[in-house]
């Protein structure tokens, strides 16, 4: 362990990052240079800077990487209409990259030898942080705590902070029992109750979201606007990455959308149950496949859903620097190229429903040739007689070849 003299430690200030600090430098003899991004989680970071700085670090950085998320991650997983296992909008998995990049580059410009994190043997994000950074650089070092002690419960953690002098912050009477993570995109729960996949989610647990059943009686019209697949305005009014998403969470929040109890299976090999809220990624999903259901070719649309599922699993599995999902983003974005537009929708009591679409310039829907009124000779339908027989010869040929009548 005496080789390591610096460490890079992704730091939120908690328990768990809080005692890391102290037990690295305990057993590698290290200095500690401290991470802490904020990506629109909701809470405040600076007071990660007190806390470093009480247990002794003298390198801190703390980060507002908000809008390089939105509009660097988030939007380009949504211009794939990325959902893993048919429901989960990747909240968690989709900001890991981004930190794991910048724990990289942080790394590089302090000189440290190595890089640390927070995440359990037993979860995800400790293949998705890894990966990224091996990817990005091949010869970093990765230390991860929880496979190396033996602080293996709350109970041994809050005894060593005081051990250490580490100060905690309890949690007040009634608090929260889940294990969280949020970030702008979404809030995931897990742990208490919801480790019965039989149990239903306390009410009270949801933060960003009301009950459908008390949203408000009356819809929410709202219009976005997509260039090259990106939202860029809601209602006519432009925002930026960060402050488009911003919103749609409000808004669908407010209509008791993007609620979502899920058991899903970890890269790691085990089920896991857990509960999400994702308003604003929820509106944003709908709205884009309206807007590619006018201004896609249809075999170009086929094909994206087609490679969704395998880009949603390299996202969800931490491949995100991989050369197969890059690959992938290349030919994802040079599709979205025509994704130009506005999409109309309605919010109302937890639904998204889709009300109008429309593209000046990259519309494929013909009025002409899609009406049952008359076509004016824009289709003639006497073609369909030959399609339709030409893609019926192989069954005919196998139905004769079963004995059925010539």
């Amino acid at each position: 362990m005496s080789d390591v003299k610096k460490v890079v430690l992704a730091y939120s200030g908690g328990l768990d990052t809080s005692v890391i600090l102290k037990w690295l430098v305990e057993q590698y003899g290290c200095e500690v240079v401290t991470f802490t991004a904020d990506i629109g989680q909701g809470e405040e970071v600076e007071p990660a800077r007190a806390k470093a700085e009480a247990l002794g670090v003298k390198e801190i950085y703390i980060e507002d990487l908000t809008e390089s998320f939105v509009g660097d991650y988030v939007f380009p997983m949504f211009r794939a209409n990325t959902v893993y296992e048919g429901e989960y909008l990747l909240g968690t998995s989709i900001a890991r990259p981004l930190i794991a990049r910048r724990l990289v580059e942080i790394a590089r410009q302090t000189g440290a030898d190595a890089i640390a994190h927070g995440a359990t043997g037993k979860g995800n994000d400790q293949v998705r942080f890894e990966l990224g950074a091996y990817a990005l650089n091949p010869g970093i070092r990765v230390i991860a705590p929880w496979r190396e002690w033996d602080l293996t419960s709350r109970k041994r953690l809050l005894d060593y902070a005081e051990q250490h002098g580490i100060p905690v912050e309890h949690k007040r009477k009634g608090g929260s029992p889940y294990s969280m993570d949020a970030n702008l995109l979404h809030i995931s729960y897990e742990g208490g109750e919801l480790e019965d996949p039989w149990q239903a989610p306390d009410e009270a647990m949801w933060q960003r979201s009301v009950s459908p059943d008390k949203a408000p009686d009356e819809a929410a019209e709202i219009t976005l606007r997509f260039a090259k697949g990106d939202p860029v305005a809601i209602d006519g009014q432009e925002m930026s990455p960060a402050a488009l998403l911003a919103r749609l969470n409000t808004l669908g929040g407010a209509h008791g959308v993007g609620r979502a109890d899920i058991v899903e299976n970890r890269y790691v090999g085990m089920k896991s149950r857990g509960c999400y809220e994702t308003p604003g990624g929820t509106i944003l999903l709908r709205a884009h496949r309206a807007m590619e259901s006018l201004t896609l070719d249809r075999e170009v649309a086929h094909l994206k859903d087609e490679l969704m599922p395998r880009y949603a699993e390299l996202i969800y599995n931490g491949y995100w620097w991989s050369p197969e999902r890059l690959m992938l983003q290349a030919a994802i974005d040079h599709s979205q190229t025509v994704v130009n537009g506005e999409v109309r929708l309605s919010l109302h009591k937890g639904n998204v429903l889709i009300s109008g679409r429309r593209s000046e310039t990259d519309s494929l829907f013909d009025e002409n040739i899609a009406t049952f009124e008359d076509d004016t000779g824009a289709y003639n339908q006497a073609d369909a007689e030959g399609f339709i027989r030409l893609n019926a010869l192989r069954m005919r040929l196998a139905a004769r070849r079963r004995g059925g009548p010539a």
